[in-house]
């Protein structure tokens, strides 16, 4: 337990479902002591969805268990990150609750018309897939550092390993993640005077709702099984196995915590050793 987080407050963007990175990054924030605000898009998704988003009653259950679990204050937003004017108005939700931010958690990720070659990509899944994680990366931030300013503050990005090592047939999402990593940084060198860390985690496999419809997705291109996509895929993992949403909280954690005060501009890799180039 990172005892300075407690009386902190932090916004963790994709939060709203128990399968996810983000809720695990809740979670593990509030067992800190933080106050947390579970921002998601909180739309009951038409049944034609193959991966299915959070609603805003799934929202507002994990933001009452989380309160009731740590003792901390919580609050569930709804917003559409693709969308200024939807983040204004969850920004100022927020300040009718906290006066002021500490952590912000980039989590929110998806990934549109996969798996295509570049050729064969639909443009308007590609410019989606960026709009929802490389886009709202920038919105969120410059929504909510003038919340973050006077004190000593932490922003965590979600990247990826595919931001670093190309993944095949997906190329707009490796794209966007490759942009969070590099605004990371810039983020980092502009912010490091006002107290402000910025950093990214960059998740390799890690055992999501999201992961397995991935592994679904590019067991039927390759004409195979789940079952045996994910062992290949283990066999490319030094330590031989899945990651858990719990990993990438830990993780967070310490970014968000006084234990990583002089760690800014680092995109580090969470992967089970995958990627170990500099």
């Amino acid at each position: 337990m990172y005892s300075d987080l407690k009386g902190k407050t932090a916004i963790v963007t994709g939060s709203g479902k128990k399968t996810g990175i983000g809720y695990g990054i809740a979670d593990r924030l509030a067992s800190c002591g933080c106050h947390v605000i579970i921002a998601d898009l909180g739309k009951t998704p038409p049944p034609e969805e193959p991966l299915k988003t959070a609603t805003g009653e799934e929202m507002d259950i994990i933001a009452a268990e989380l309160a009731q679990t740590y003792g901390v204050r919580t609050l569930a937003v709804t917003v559409d990150l693709t969308d200024n004017l939807a983040i204004g108005g969850m920004m100022e939700k927020i300040k009718e609750y906290f006066d002021h931010i500490d952590v912000l958690c980039n989590n929110a990720g998806a990934s549109f018309g996969v798996p295509n070659m570049v050729l064969s990509y639909d443009e308007a899944a590609w410019i989606r897939t960026v709009e929802v994680n490389l886009f709202s990366v920038f919105r969120m931030s410059r929504a909510v550092i003038p919340m973050m300013m006077g004190k000593p503050a932490a922003i965590i990005n979600t990247a990826s390993r595919a931001g670093k090592v190309p993944p095949i047939f997906n190329s707009a999402y490796a794209v966007a993640k490759a942009g969070v990593i590099m605004l990371t940084k810039t983020m980092a060198k502009e912010l490091g005077g006002a107290g402000i860390r910025v950093n990214a985690i960059c998740p390799g496999q890690i055992g999501t709702d999201l992961e397995k419809w991935r592994f679904g997705l590019e067991a039927a291109f390759f004409n195979t099984t789940v079952e045996e996509r994910e062992q290949e895929m283990c066999k490319t993992i030094p330590l031989g196995y899945i990651g858990l949403p719990r990993d990438a909280a830990d993780l967070v954690a310490f970014l968000a915590s006084e234990a990583s005060r002089y760690i800014t501009g680092q995109a580090i890799n969470l992967d089970g050793g995958q990627c170990m180039e500099l």
